[in-house]
């Protein structure tokens, strides 16, 4: 079993709502990491990161990942700094792995220079959100099998691109449906 595409990209690039979407798009089912961190952990990540520490949070992340990358066949969602993982960077070469891009300006827009989220917490969100990208603009164009920029385009148009490439690069997979497959 193997994701169909994994999306990654710095936060308020779109990754929950296109991944959302797309799955829907392709009928998929969406797992999105950083929802199921939430779950095991039973607290937030900003929680997470405040009482154990941005280490801690990326080990927990990196299983999560590791696990949906073995085992789930729709579209996966990865939060913004799994790719600060090595072993996570190394697992996505095997993937489809679509980055979701967009400019400092607008993911600082989208975000609203969120301070809720732990790395853009402090007193200047854009400072930090610069130096977020600048060191992981990289590795997400090193795990990149498509890029697609989402600056001022509607999650339907960015979707109807992605669902075009993907499909040209493999068909969807079908699954097989017997009376106990539940519906959608």
């Amino acid at each position: 079993m193997s994701p169909y595409a994994v999306l990654v990209g710095p936060p308020g690039a779109g990754k929950s709502t296109i991944g959302r979407r797309l799955a829907q798009a392709l009928n998929l089912d969406l797992f999105d990491t950083d929802v199921a961190i939430e779950r095991k952990a039973g607290r937030t990540i900003a929680d997470i990161f405040s009482h154990d520490g941005e280490p801690a949070f990326r080990e927990i992340e990196e299983r999560i990942v590791a696990d949906a990358l073995a085992s789930h066949d729709g579209i996966l969602s990865l939060g913004g700094g799994a790719v600060l993982s090595a072993a996570t960077r190394k697992l996505l070469a095997a993937h489809t792995v679509v980055y979701l891009e967009i400019s400092v300006s607008e993911g600082l827009r989208r975000t609203g220079a969120n301070t809720s989220r732990p790395l853009l917490a402090g007193p200047d969100p854009r400072a930090k959100y610069q130096e977020l990208m600048r060191h992981r603009r990289p590795l997400y164009r090193s795990v990149a099998t498509v890029r697609v920029r989402t600056d001022s385009r509607s999650p339907a148009r960015v979707v109807n691109q992605l669902v075009a490439k993907l499909t040209a690069l493999a068909p969807v997979p079908v699954r097989e449906v017997n009376d106990e497959t539940p519906s959608r």
